[in-house]
């Protein structure tokens, strides 16, 4: 029997979970939650790292509380993000960029003066987002040179992790979406690094998911009366620990969606599609626990109703995720569609209004009551889903009888019931804490207590339920109707 700790950060909030498998079986306990956001500063959007390492530190304060039988801990968190580290002890150079910050777009315009898009994809094979680490890193050394002198790069899982002891490597998945990794050798790409005047002196080595990366350091083990923990990195993006939990079917094709602010909708592979058609389409091929390869799209999820009701309710409005549900029910059936990768909803801002306007620039008219803004949001969400999925069979040549949905956009029926309608196909969800999953399981395959994703994922499927929401024949009907429009509105 293995306990382990899995902090769990998404970019509006985090978690400290105690994971115990016995018996074949994994139990979840969370124990303690914060809340994480963008900080805006003189302009800029920030992480507050110092902030997060101290939940990170309660977190662990009262898992040892809870039972002192822990036997590893690990830190999962989004993608592309990043901080500099300088000096013995290592202190931060400079607040993390969020990467909803700006700074990006015109440093964008200049990098592929020097490296084409299309080079780019064929040697990282990640999809073009002007949020991606490359960018964020090419704005940086042209903004604050000085913060390149003498340090050392860490992605924001790892960069927590040495807040409490871990060391200076970087964990493979989470440096896949950096855009700075070649797949054909595992390790940073040394020929972008180069061509954009990188100091190669700031990256540590890439480190294979499911290894150890450090033990919790000798002043939090005096300070906390704790023993010599290790320090896990599982599959520390968020999406590689979450795709470890789905509980696939064991025969077959099969895909997902990890739905959370971000819904991540792909397959997994052996190995990078590096095709001209899948960068046409916008897949990237992430790393996944085991060496595998994330073949899938970015799409704006729940952050599209994150930042509605956050609008909403900074007005003067009491609403709950459970009354958008409602409100949307209250609303006329495709009346108005977003394009939900639309760059103009990538940032915060006041959400309502950029529906409501996107909804007019594109000739549908202006949205009159709330109920609609929110209706076209789940509409334009279950149609794109759809899109994304039959364009995903179209670049494998595959097909997909079932697709399968976990995280903490599970919760929200009204989405799974829509996604089944548009797709006609049955959609299971669950589990809701795939990603803690994800990330406990990960632990145990470091610590040897479960040999690979494949037994990772019976531990799955013997540990917690699903629910199966089945197309309604007559919604379907409706949605192929309108499938046209909609996709004239994208």
């Amino acid at each position: 029997m293995g306990t382990y700790l899995a902090f769990d950060l998404g970019a509006s909030s985090g978690r400290g979970i105690l994971g115990t498998l016995k018996d074949g079986k994994l139990s979840l306990k969370e124990i303690h939650r914060f809340p994480n956001g963008p900080l805006e500063k003189e302009g800029s959007f920030y992480w507050d790292y110092p902030a997060l390492v101290n939940e990170l530190k309660t977190g662990l304060k009262k898992a040892l509380a809870e039972t002192s039988a822990i036997d590893g801990i690990a830190i999962d968190t989004w993608g592309v993000d990043y901080a500099f580290f300088r000096g013995n002890p290592p202190e931060l150079v400079r607040l993390p960029y969020n990467y909803r910050d700006p700074r990006t777009v015109a440093a964008a315009e200049k990098l592929w003066k020097i490296i084409p898009q299309g080079e780019l994809y064929k040697l990282t094979g990640i999809q073009c987002m002007t949020l991606n680490t490359i960018y964020q890193l090419y704005a940086h050394s042209l903004e604050h040179p000085e913060d390149f002198e003498n340090s050392c790069f860490l992605d924001i899982p790892d960069a927590l992790a040495l807040g409490l002891g871990g060391d200076f490597s970087a964990e493979y998945s989470h440096v896949s979406t950096t855009n700075l990794l070649d797949h054909a050798t595992g390790s940073w790409c040394w020929e972008i690094i180069d061509k954009l005047g990188l100091p190669r002196t700031i990256f540590p080595p890439v480190v294979p998911s499911c290894s150890c990366g450090g033990t919790l350091s000798e002043a939090l083990q005096k300070e906390l009366n704790a023993p010599a923990l290790p320090i896990y990195k599982a599959g520390s993006h968020d999406t590689a620990s979450a795709v470890l939990a789905v509980p696939a079917p064991q025969e077959g094709s099969w895909a997902y969606i990890s739905a959370g602010t971000w819904a991540l909708l792909g397959a997994e592979l052996a190995k990078p599609e590096l095709t001209a058609e899948a960068e046409k389409n916008g897949f990237t091929n992430e790393g996944g626990v085991g060496g595998t390869t994330r073949f899938l799209t970015n799409i704006m999820g729940s952050w599209l109703f994150q930042e509605t009701r956050r609008v909403w309710n900074e007005s003067g409005k009491d609403l709950s995720f459970a009354d958008l549900e409602n409100m949307a029910l209250d609303a006329e059936f495709c009346s108005f569609f977003i394009n939900p990768n639309d760059p103009g909803f990538a940032t915060p801002g006041d959400m309502p209004k950029r529906i409501a306007d996107f909804c007019e620039r594109t000739g549908q008219g202006r949205p009159d009551c709330d109920s609609e803004i929110i209706r076209a949001i789940y509409d334009s969400l279950a149609l794109y889903f759809k899109c994304k999925l039959e364009t995903l069979a179209e670049v494998r040549k595959d097909s997909y009888a079932c697709l399968n949905i976990v995280g903490g956009g599970t919760k929200d029926r009204l989405l799974m019931q829509l996604t089944a309608d548009a797709l006609n196909i049955p959609v299971v969800a669950g589990p809701v804490e795939a990603t803690a999953i994800g990330n406990v399981l990960g632990q145990a395959i470091a610590a040897g207590e479960i040999a690979g994703a494949a037994e990772a994922r019976q531990v799955v499927r013997d540990s917690f339920d699903v629910v199966r929401y089945n197309p309604d024949p007559t919604v379907h009907a409706g949605y192929m109707r309108h499938f046209e429009r909609f996709k004239k509105v994208l």
